[in-house]
C-alpha cells in the first residue's frame, strides 16, 4: 500500500466550452467557479528531484493577496523566503449527487487547460489502482484517458519553463 492520495491533473486539448458541456451532458453541474491568485514563497529556488507535492509542500502560499497581506509577504521576505510562483487560474467545479469529490476544469495561466481529480472513494487503493479508477471515472464523463497518459505537474511545469508530467500531482 502506498499510503498516497491519488490526484490526476490532466492536460486538455479542447476549449473550456466544449469540456462544460461534455460533463452537463454526462449529468454533472457546475456547483461553484472562481479566479485564483496565488504567490507560492520558498527559502529555496532549487527544486531540483522533488515531485510536485513535494515542491508544494516547501512552499508558504498566499491566496488571493490583497492589500491586507503586505505584512505577511514582507514578514515571509525578511525571514528569508523568495517569491518562486505567481499564478493565476479560474476554476469550475462538476458534480453530481453521488458525487463525494468535485470534477474540477481549471484555466491555469502559462499552462492551459486542466482537469483535476480525485475520489476519497479509492484511497484505500495503492497509487497504479487509485490512478486507474479516476481515469475510467473521468472517461465515464466523456474524457479519453489511457493508463499510461501522465498528468502535467503544474509547479514543476512553471519552474523549468516547460511541460513536465509524473503519474499522481499529489505525490
Amino acid at each position: 500500500m502506498d499510503n498516497l492520495v491519488v490526484e490526476v491533473g490532466m492536460k486538455l486539448n479542447k476549449s473550456l466550452g466544449y469540456y462544460k458541456k461534455l460533463l452537463k451532458h454526462y449529468g454533472l453541474k457546475q456547483v461553484f467557479k472562481c479566479r485564483t491568485h496565488d504567490l507560492y514563497f520558498s527559502k529555496s529556488t532549487s527544486f531540483d528531484g522533488l515531485t510536485e507535492n513535494q515542491i508544494k509542500n516547501s512552499c508558504v502560499r498566499i491566496r488571493n493577496p490583497k492589500n491586507t497581506d503586505k505584512i505577511k509577504i514582507t514578514e515571509l521576505m525578511n525571514d528569508g523566503y523568495k517569491l518562486v510562483f505567481d499564478t493565476i487560474k479560474k476554476d469550475y467545479h462538476f458534480k453530481n449527487d453521488n458525487m463525494k469529490s468535485r470534477v474540477q476544469l481549471q484555466v491555469i495561466k502559462n499552462i492551459g487547460l486542466v482537469v483535476y481529480y480525485d475520489n476519497p472513494d479509492y484511497y484505500k487503493f495503492n497509487l497504479d489502482e487509485q490512478r486507474k479508477l479516476l481515469l475510467e471515472e473521468l472517461n465515464s464523463y466523456g474524457f479519453n484517458f489511457k493508463t499510461e497518459d501522465l498528468g502535467i505537474d503544474k509547479l514543476r511545469t512553471l519552474h523549468y519553463g516547460k511541460p513536465l508530467f509524473s503519474k499522481n500531482q499529489n505525490g
